[in-house]
């Protein structure tokens, strides 16, 4: 569900108290753990990290005005999501994540190329997730992004 909110505190102020709380703290997990340079901004209607422009002027290839996205929250209808780019982009990143998952969550990994959802909010797996945003810079998502769009 895309909201129309156009800034991160309309967008959780929007959301049923449970659904906040959850997306509050996810906020909170993404503003203390992305490396310097990333932004918070509204992106597909979610809450969006991403490598501004001032960084990176070419922007997202499919349309340049977009800064390049990276990370994203949304509460959907039947679960919060995360998308993380490079699990999608980065075997060895993917892999790490799929290892490290059961140690921080009883329920089973429900996850598509880059999108992790969680259906049952007491067990979103914020330590994880904290530790995963620390692993990639900016610079590093650059170089992986570049390296992708050259395949």
């Amino acid at each position: 569900m895309q909201s129309k909110a156009t800034t991160p505190e309309q967008y959780l102020s929007e959301l049923p108290e449970d659904r906040r709380i959850a997306m509050e703290k996810l906020r909170t997990v993404a503003l203390k753990n992305l490396p310097k340079g990333f932004e918070e901004v509204m992106s597909y209607g979610m809450l969006g990290y991403v490598v501004p422009h001032e960084i990176y002027p070419n922007g997202y290839h499919c349309d340049p005005k977009l800064p390049l996205g990276f990370f994203n929250i949304a509460s959907q209808k039947n679960s919060i999501n995360i998308y993380h780019m490079v699990l999608y982009a980065d075997k060895n990143l993917y892999d790490w994540f799929v290892a490290e998952y059961p140690k921080h969550c009883k329920s089973k990994l429900d996850m598509g190329k880059s999108c992790v959802r969680f259906k049952k909010l007491d067990d979103i797996p914020y330590n994880l997730i904290a530790e995963l945003l620390t692993k990639i810079t900016v610079e590093d998502w650059i170089n992986r992004y570049e390296k992708m769009l050259k395949k």
